[in-house]
């Protein structure tokens, strides 16, 4: 088949003693991390030990910027300013680089984190917004984008190097949009169930909604959530089955969306 694929996944989201997720095993199955930068989730400590241990496992780095809401765990929607969200998307990327640079790496791309990530996936506006603060402060960073909404189409607009995500444990609407966490089956646990629609979809170069409707769209990467229960059973299922198939892994190349 020729195909190539990164799988990331959202981690550096413990906070102090208490633990989020299983990193350090996820580090060894994903190519691409998306580390949190202190307001959703994860402190100063948590990203530099997860950034060190990215490089080790050669891992790319990306800032993972969300709303300041550690209660909520950056899941509750806010109202912001265009020029208050873009300084809080600049704050948490520029402490990403630092901490990146002190480890001997650098971020190499940025994905907005839950509520801010969904408002912007239906709101072109917000999306330029959030992405022109991120590209002010590093041109050549790679936006990391849910592949069919108005994320895409920003990036589209922008011109600038970007990745198209789509998503190995949570259901699909119709609109390419994220069933909503509060409905049933809007996150997938089982780990054969997911590694099965991830290859369907990258084969189809589609995503494929609840519905059975596919949305063709084009396929860089695919993000495994390292909050949920099984999501490392996932990310190994999901890995075994691509290679199985003979989609190979890899980091994406960051072109722009044409």
């Amino acid at each position: 088949m020729g195909q190539s694929v990164d799988l990331n996944a959202d981690m550096g989201e413990s906070f102090g003693p208490w633990v989020m997720g299983n990193d350090g095993d996820l580090l060894k199955v994903v190519t691409s991390a998306n580390i949190a930068c202190g307001m959703h989730a994860g402190d100063w400590d948590v990203m530099a030990a997860t950034m060190r241990q990215a490089i080790k496992e050669g891992v790319g780095i990306g800032a993972h910027p969300g709303f300041a809401d550690l209660q909520g765990f950056g899941r509750q929607r806010m109202k912001m300013s265009p020029e208050s969200l873009g300084n809080l998307v600049r704050y948490q990327l520029g402490a990403a680089q630092a901490i990146a640079r002190a480890e001997g790496g650098e971020v190499r791309h940025l994905k907005l984190h839950g509520a801010m990530g969904n408002m912007a996936a239906e709101d072109l506006a917000m999306a330029r917004a959030c992405y022109e603060a991120a590209l002010s402060v590093a041109p050549e960073i790679i936006i990391m984008v849910l592949a069919g909404t108005a994320q895409q189409e920003a990036v589209t607009e922008l011109g600038c190097n970007a990745a198209c995500e789509i998503f190995a444990d949570r259901a699909y609407n119709n609109d390419a949009t994220l069933v909503d966490r509060s409905l049933p089956g809007a996150v997938i646990h089982d780990p054969h169930v997911a590694a099965q629609r991830i290859v369907d979809m990258v084969e189809a170069q589609a995503i494929i909604t609840e519905s059975g409707k596919h949305l063709p769209v084009r396929i860089d990467t695919i993000c495994l959530h390292g909050d949920t229960p099984t999501a490392l059973d996932i990310a190994r299922s999901v890995r075994k089955e691509l290679i199985a198939n003979g989609i190979s892994l890899g980091q994406f190349d960051g072109s722009p969306v044409r």
